[in-house]
C-alpha cells in the first residue's frame, strides 16, 4: 500500500459566526471580495512580499493562523476561504480547480498584488497548481503540503486506495446522510489521517464542524471532490501544453502521511523540487506540528 494513501483530504463541520474564528494576529483584517462568480472571504495583513495561503477540505483558512502569525512580521499575508467553504459564498458550480484558480487571481487583482508566493495544503494544492500553471509569472515560490494532484504522476494508484472512499461519496442522498451529523463524518478524517489525533483539538473540531454545518457547506465540500475527474483532464492538458512549473517548489509531506512521496509526485509537474518532511505529523501539519511546518516554510520562502 502506498504510504501517501493516508493523505486523504480531511474534514470538519458545526456553524460559528465570523467572530468565533480562530485567532489571527491583530494586524490581519477580514474582507469579502466578489470575483469570478463567488464572494471570497479573505484575511489580509502585514507588509512586504505577498504570500497566499490556501487551505483544504475539513478546514478553512483558519488553519493557517500559526503560520500567519510568523509570516505577517515581514510579509503581506493573504488567506482566503475556498469557494463554498468557510465564510465564502456557496455557489452552485465552479468547484473544478481551474475555475477556483480564477478566484485566486481575482482576489490578488482586488488587492493589487501582481506576484506572490503560494503555500497550500490538501485541496489547496490543487487550486494552487491550477493557478501557478496558468499564471507562472505571478508565482515566485510554491509550497505544496501533503496531497497529490489529480491526473499527475501516480494519481490512478491514489484512486485505488480504499481509505479514499470519500472521493466518490457525494450527491443528495449522501448529503441527507450527513446532515446534522457533520461532526461524526469529519471526525473520521481528523482521526484517521493524524499521527496523534488528540493534537487536532476539541476546540478546532467544534469550530470547523460548525462551519461545515452551515447551509450549502457540505454540498460544496462534496462538489470539491466530484470535480476531481475534470481536474485530472485539465491538469493533463496543462502539463502537455505548458510543461513543468519552473519556479522553485517545496513539496512537504507529513512523516506519518505522504512523506517523501509528496516530492515524488511533484517532480512529475515541476522541474525544481525540494523535498520536505514534517516529523511526528500526519496529514494535519498545522495542528500536529505547526512549529516545524512554520520553520520549514519560512526557510524556503526567504532563501535566495
Amino acid at each position: 500500500m502506498l504510504r501517501f494513501a493516508i493523505f486523504a483530504l480531511g474534514a470538519a463541520a458545526l456553524a460559528l459566526p465570523a467572530a468565533a474564528q480562530m485567532p489571527f494576529p491583530a494586524e490581519v483584517r477580514t474582507q469579502e471580495i466578489t470575483t469570478n462568480g463567488a464572494t471570497i472571504h479573505v484575511r489580509v495583513g502585514g507588509t512586504g512580499p505577498a504570500v497566499v495561503l490556501l487551505h483544504g477540505y475539513g478546514e478553512t483558512g483558519d488553519m493557517w493562523a500559526p503560520l500567519a502569525k510568523d509570516l505577517v512580521r515581514d510579509h503581506t499575508v493573504v488567506v482566503p476561504d475556498l469557494r463554498g467553504l468557510g465564510l465564502s459564498s456557496k455557489p452552485e458550480a465552479g468547484f473544478d480547480k481551474k475555475t477556483q484558480a480564477g478566484d485566486v487571481a481575482g482576489v490578488l487583482d482586488a488587492l493589487q498584488i501582481d506576484r506572490a508566493d503560494l503555500v497550500t495544503h490538501d485541496i489547496g494544492n490543487m487550486v494552487g497548481y491550477a493557478f501557478a500553471v496558468q499564471h507562472p509569472e505571478r508565482v515566485r515560490r510554491f509550497v505544496l503540503i501533503d496531497a497529490p494532484l489529480p491526473g499527475i504522476g501516480p494519481w490512478e494508484e491514489v484512486l485505488k486506495n480504499p481509505l479514499l472512499w470519500h472521493f466518490r461519496f457525494g450527491g443528495p442522498d449522501m448529503e441527507r446522510l450527513v446532515a446534522g451529523r457533520e461532526r461524526i463524518y469529519l471526525d473520521r478524517f481528523w482521526n484517521e489521517f493524524s499521527a496523534t489525533p488528540s493534537r487536532f483539538s476539541e476546540a478546532a473540531r467544534e469550530h470547523y464542524a460548525s462551519l461545515y454545518a452551515m447551509p450549502g457547506a457540505m454540498h460544496s465540500g462534496f462538489a470539491q471532490f466530484a470535480a476531481f475527474d475534470q481536474d485530472a483532464v485539465d491538469n493533463k492538458a496543462f502539463l502537455a501544453a505548458k510543461g513543468k512549473l519552473e519556479m522553485p517548489v517545496l513539496a512537504i509531506g507529513g512523516e506519518k502521511s505522504f512523506g517523501p512521496m509528496m516530492a515524488t509526485v511533484m517532480r512529475f509537474a515541476a522541474s525544481d523540487v525540494t523535498e520536505g518532511i514534517i516529523p511526528d505529523s500526519g496529514h494535519w501539519i498545522m495542528e500536529e506540528n505547526p512549529t516545524a511546518t512554520s520553520v520549514m516554510v519560512r526557510s524556503f520562502l526567504t532563501s535566495q
